[in-house]
């Protein structure tokens, strides 16, 4: 009896939603599923996430985490498999969940290597052949595909994008998809620092503080986010500052005026904030301090001495006398201190990039493309990014895993939490 013929299925990159979207394209056993890794081995960045322990989903998972053109392009594959899936089909793997900072997930070893390895060790179980080559072209030929001179039934792009890449020429994945038919929206930089105009920030780079931020396009607030904010020798890093930075590049790329809004007290209200300015400015004014003494205790000491400066006042000086406009200035610094944007680090600074293949050409049930059919996509390629916390990664384990089982021919279960139970060992 002549053997079966199987679907085979390249992968484009050696990521978490390729490795992902390979694992889940070979569990029926009547594909032969081929990941093509342009680097020597594959899951290299997942090392590099979480500081290097993987925070790979979170337990607080909701679509205004994702931004994109349509971020609720997402929320069908996020529902299908979510969270909770992700703990189960890393259990699964050997991979220990464990929840830290109020709904952070890592593996319990808090080893990024571990995860890498777990998605790797599973796929080589499953008979995906990996190639380390970088793939040139990807062609379509009838039904199916060319991929560097290798014939293919279906191809899942899971490329990821040139977000940490030092020379954006070495990434294709872009011109992939745009060569499949595909268009790619505006790409901007997204979890990086945020550039701004001011020039005292040598003063106190490297200084952490609990603030709040709000960034402002042409005098419109566009978001918000709280958390500590990590001051560099040209403006402002932390999870705070990451959060907003898609929203500075993308409007400073369409020559909008941007701004950053700083409280310095969030969680003090402004009536407080002026009595404790006035009570260290006027009760203390016989106790022998000078004004930036009277300060001490409140922020980090090199963030009071700049403060004062930009309120008009001598640090070194007597509190008698202070006019009480300057007081009022020094209030309004503490809680709505105004940073001109200048703009972002650069893409190679940059954690992820937003933007990617327009999702308004891809099936949000299947991954598969509305434009070229057999064609699939799984992860950071597609314009969907999120926010620091396990998004991203939640992302390319949800997306890889409905491309992969599309892309093998098989149904997408609406519960991948059975699915998972009935499938793997």
């Amino acid at each position: 009896m002549a053997e079966e013929k199987k679907n085979i299925i390249a992968v484009i990159g050696g990521g978490a939603g390729g490795m992902t979207a390979a694992i889940f394209a070979s569990l029926d056993g009547h594909s032969r599923v081929v990941i093509f890794e342009a680097k020597d081995a594959p899951g290299k960045k997942i090392k590099g996430t979480g500081n290097g322990k993987c925070n790979f989903t979170n337990d607080n998972m909701d679509l205004k985490f994702y931004r994109g053109e349509d971020p609720k392009f997402a929320a069908d594959a996020l529902k299908r498999f979510d969270n909770e899936a992700a703990k189960l089909f890393f259990k699964k793997m050997g991979i220990r969940p464990k929840e830290k900072n109020g709904g952070y997930i890592y593996p319990n070893s808090e080893e990024a290597s571990s995860v890498s390895a777990a998605l790797r060790l599973t796929a080589e179980e499953r008979d995906v052949k990996f190639i380390f080559e970088k793939v040139r072209e990807v062609k379509k030929a009838g039904n199916g595909f060319v991929v560097n001179d290798r014939r293919f039934d279906k191809v899942i792009l899971a490329c990821g994008s040139f977000a940490n890449m030092k020379d954006r020429n070495e990434f294709n994945g872009y011109v992939l998809a745009k060569g499949l038919g595909h268009r790619i929206t505006p790409l901007y930089p997204a979890l990086c620092q945020i550039r701004c105009a001011e020039k005292f920030f040598k003063t106190i780079n490297g200084v952490r503080t609990e603030a709040s931020l709000k960034v402002l396009e042409d005098d419109q607030e566009m978001a918000f986010e709280k958390g500590e904010l990590l001051f560099t020798d040209y403006g402002v890093s932390g999870i705070p500052a990451f959060q907003l930075s898609r929203f500075c590049a993308e409007a400073k790329a369409k020559g909008k005026k941007v701004t950053l809004k700083i409280n310095f007290l969030p969680d003090t209200d402004i009536s407080e904030v002026k009595r404790e300015v006035d009570t260290r400015l006027t009760e203390r004014a016989g106790k022998g301090r000078n004004i930036e003494e009277s300060m001490y205790g409140l922020l980090n000491h090199k963030l009071n001495f700049v403060l004062l400066n930009l309120s008009g006042m001598d640090p070194t000086g007597k509190i008698s006398g202070i006019d009480e406009k300057k007081k009022e200035k020094l209030i309004k610094n503490l809680t709505d201190l105004t940073l001109e944007v200048t703009g972002t680090n650069d893409f190679s600074f940059a954690q992820v990039v937003a933007g990617g293949v327009d999702t308004r050409e891809i099936d949000e049930e299947t991954m598969g493309s509305l434009k070229c059919p057999g064609l699939y996509f799984a992860g950071e390629i597609m314009d969907i990014d999120g926010t620091c916390g396990g998004y991203n990664l939640q992302w390319a384990w949800s997306s890889g895993a409905i491309a992969g089982l599309a892309a093998s021919g098989n149904d997408v279960p609406e519960d991948f939490i059975t699915f998972i139970n009935g499938r793997f060992e």
